[in-house]
């Protein structure tokens, strides 16, 4: 099978530093992307600006090729989604060239011939990836490892608390956005739900306070599942601290303490441990009903920012070792649970840890993460690293971990889900945190950090 390619699996910023790796090792490599462009996930929230650096986004591999054509790298400034991709993912994309098949879906990845009941002669076979392009047609690409960096984005938490839809969630569905939205001033003058903890759900809430700053009638209202908003607002400490004095990021910390004044102000209203059962739409909107029978009432809007979640459905016929609770890689999940998962970063994680129960196949990225919110783009690059490393043949160099993670300092998670006081463990973020925030991204207008819980 070695004259077959490796096949990755989503043309995002992961995907394509898998594929710069390979390519600076000799391998011959595939990458098929169901969008038309790369990176068309964070083509979604181009007008956001991230909380990294230039240099904290870009894989070393993926720079090495771009500047062996000429590309010089940004050296400083925070982009946004769309300078992400215009000056970085757009020009790797185009360096790597044929090798990606745009506007092709993966329907599915199997063992040539083999079901994933069949054992015999399974590990000899290679894997078959099964396309279909933007008119329908059906392919299969054969390939003799594949690296599934598809991410999650397509996969919204919605905002029914035990996981499933809420009651009448699907019906109010013209009401309710799973995404920041990038301009609030249709809202103007309604009643506005964010429902959320984490920071995207944060960068809604103050975007909709200067709205209603400046817009009579219009009233904002932040729904938490948790017990305490302790967290919320960037303490780290495990001491229920709400000022961010426990966030190691001081920045971040900022914008958490611009959360709880326009709370204080009275801007905006924080009803903590309200878990969505039910969506009722009535003459005024939308009301939405909590577990306990509390009521929100004339909702215009709701902006449901509770995380996201892996599709799996491609790799039905694989062999794939998922954990039970956070849909992870099983090999990292110990090490990401935010139930359990005390303060600070999670160390990178490596082919080692990534392997599946079907040998070549790899899952990177958020999706490893599945549910777990802790995910960090530099992490991503380590993986892919590793893998195509360990591709490769140079299992010493798969072997090594090359990224040291700064300590986040926020916490989070589940571990304090029932507690009013916010003084419970301290937990893994509730973030997928691209990096940090520079304090000129403490415009709320300016800033995010993209939630996966």
């Amino acid at each position: 099978m070695s004259e077959l390619p490796v096949a990755v699996i989503g043309a995002g910023p992961q995907g394509l530093a898998a594929a710069a790796h390979l390519v600076e090792r000799g391998e011959n490599v595939v990458v098929v992307e169901r969008g038309h462009g790369p990176a068309s996930a964070v083509s979604e929230w181009g007008h956001v600006r991230l909380f990294s650096a230039w240099p904290e986004l870009m894989d070393a591999a993926a720079r090495r090729l771009l500047e062996s054509a000429g590309w010089s790298a940004p050296t400083s400034g925070y982009p946004t989604g769309a300078e992400w991709v215009s000056d970085y993912l757009a020009p790797l994309a185009d360096a790597l060239g044929e090798r990606i098949r745009f506007a092709t879906t993966v329907t599915g990845v199997a063992r040539q011939g083999r079901d994933k009941v069949v054992d015999a002669g399974r590990r000899s076979q290679p894997f078959v990836v099964h396309t279909a392009d933007a008119d329908g047609r059906e392919s299969r690409l054969l390939a003799r490892a594949v690296i599934d960096a598809s991410g999650t984005w397509d996969l919204p938490h919605p905002a029914g608390a035990d996981g499933f839809p809420a009651v009448g969630e699907s019906a109010a569905s013209d009401l309710i956005s799973y995404r920041i939205p990038a301009d609030v001033s249709e809202l103007a003058g309604s009643h506005v739900v964010v429902i959320g903890a984490g920071h995207s759900a944060t960068h809604a809430v103050l975007r909709l306070s200067e709205l209603a700053r400046r817009s009579p009638g219009t009233r904002v209202t932040w729904l938490l599942r948790r017990g305490s908003a302790a967290n919320v607002f960037g303490g780290g400490s495990g001491d229920g601290s709400a000022d961010g004095s426990g966030d190691e990021l001081p920045e971040r910390a900022a914008l958490g303490s611009r959360a709880r004044k326009v709370i204080d102000d009275g801007v905006v209203d924080l009803v903590t441990g309200f878990r969505v059962a039910e969506f009722r739409r009535t003459d005024e909107g939308v009301t939405i009903v909590a577990e306990d029978a509390r009521e929100v009432t004339g909702v215009g809007r709701v902006v449901a920012l509770t995380g996201f979640r892996p599709d799996t459905a491609i790799l039905r016929e694989l062999r794939i070792d998922l954990d039970p609770a956070l849909e992870a890689v099983a090999g990292i999940a110990a090490e990401i649970d935010p139930n359990i998962h005390s303060c600070g970063s999670v160390a990178a994680t490596g082919a080692r840890q990534l392997a599946q129960p079907e040998p070549g196949f790899f899952i990177v990225g958020a999706k490893s993460y599945g549910r777990a919110p802790t995910f960090l783009a530099l992490t991503g690059y380590e993986q892919v690293r590793s893998v195509a490393a360990h591709l490769a043949g140079d299992h010493e160099s798969a072997a090594r971990n090359e990224l040291a993670l700064p300590e986040t300092g926020v916490c989070g998670g589940s571990g304090d889900f029932d507690e009013s006081t916010g003084a419970g463990c301290c937990s893994a973020p509730s973030i997928l945190q691209i990096g940090r925030m520079p304090s000129t991204a403490l415009d709320p207008a300016r800033s995010l950090t993209l939630e996966t819980s």
